[in-house]
């Protein structure tokens, strides 16, 4: 079995123009059902070190229209994962030899939103965070063994204390 590589790199600027030529060919996609389309995770975190891989939040009026709409979306070579252990997101892996994109669409109203944009804003205004942040993900990368499951356990502890952190500081 061939398994991916779990690679934790230092920040590239290039992975901002990344996401604004992937929202362009995702508005055209999913057209007017889309509210938002937002460059979320470690690579939209400027100096953050990360997997080299965009994740995207899409804010839609209805997941009904998106599921209707997939086939748009399959086109730019993306896979369908459905909710993938998320109750009502829709999530896509964009293929190729790495994965080099992933979709979090949610309709408005969902927490999850909020969650995702907390946790970016709260980590781009607190810089020595982020930068624990970032050890922990290369300490993960190292101690992970190239599984996916493992990483993301070592750096669970980290994520759930500080997202209720970020949570409580994006809502006042």
């Amino acid at each position: 079995m061939n398994h991916r590589v779990i690679d934790v790199i230092d920040y590239d600027p290039r992975w901002k123009d990344i996401f604004e030529i992937e929202k362009e060919l995702l508005v055209n996609a999913i057209g007017s059902n889309a509210i938002s389309i937002e460059h979320i995770g470690s690579t939209s975190v400027e100096g953050l070190v990360a997997k080299p891989v965009i994740d995207i939040l899409i804010e839609v009026t209805s997941l009904k229209k998106l599921d209707a709409s997939s086939n748009k979306i399959v086109a730019l070579a993306y896979l369908v994962k459905g909710e993938n252990g998320i109750s009502a997101r829709r999530y896509f892996q964009k293929v190729g030899k790495q994965r080099t994109h992933h979709l979090h669409a949610f309709q408005t109203g969902d927490l999850n939103l909020m969650r995702h944009r907390a946790f970016k804003a709260y980590l781009i205004a607190h810089p020595l965070v982020s930068s624990a942040y970032g050890q922990i993900k290369k300490a993960a990368m190292y101690n992970s063994d190239n599984n996916i499951n493992r990483y993301m356990a070592l750096k669970n502890e980290f994520i759930e204390k500080h997202e209720k952190i970020a949570i409580a500081w994006f809502s006042d």
